[in-house]
């Protein structure tokens, strides 16, 4: 602790095939790749970002686990250690009311993972975690129309559409579960 960092917060999360973990300096160039790719994006803000974004992204994530109690791990294949996506919870302060009051969820993964399930596998892992860990009655998520794969990963963890937007998005709420 002599170097000046602060220790993560963010707890470890050990799926069947996943880790999700805290972020750590050398996922930068991982988190490059993913934000770079124009797929990845394509349903996220619709532009790749550049390697400084990436890196402002990973600051933002260990910023959120230190100043509100949770954030976004870096989700990485159990076995080979390998950073394959990105998700958990935020506060965006997007400025859209549908969304206010409760934690967003979000995940993004390299194309290697897609078809897989992989992404229903640590979104569970992150909505079981978040039903444990924080009071919110619920959480909710942002999904661009045409981003079938998620609205099928959502609706398979919980998550039910309470609001259209304007461009071409929709909200979808869970409720927290009862453990």
């Amino acid at each position: 602790m002599g170097d000046g960092r602060l220790t993560a917060i963010a707890p470890s999360i050990v799926t069947q095939r996943l880790v999700l973990r805290a972020h750590r300096v050398e996922d930068h160039p991982a988190c490059a790749a993913l934000w770079g790719n124009n797929e990845v994006t394509r349903f996220i803000g619709g532009v790749p970002k550049s390697s400084q974004e990436a890196w402002f992204r990973i600051l933002q994530y260990t910023g959120s686990w230190q100043l509100i109690g949770y954030g976004l791990w870096a989700i990485c294949d159990r076995e080979s250690g390998i950073l394959i996506g990105e998700g958990g919870f935020s506060d965006f302060r997007r400025g859209i009311v549908a969304l206010e009051g409760a934690p967003e969820i979000g995940w993004a993964f390299a194309q290697q993972a897609w078809g897989s399930g992989i992404a229903s596998e640590a979104v569970s892992a992150m909505v079981a975690w978040v039903d444990v860990n924080l009071i919110a009655s619920e959480t909710r998520c942002l999904i661009s129309d045409g981003n079938a794969a998620s609205v099928k990963v959502a609706t398979r963890n919980g998550y039910v559409a309470c609001a259209d937007l304007p461009d071409e998005a929709r909200v979808f709420r869970r409720l927290r579960q009862a453990h």
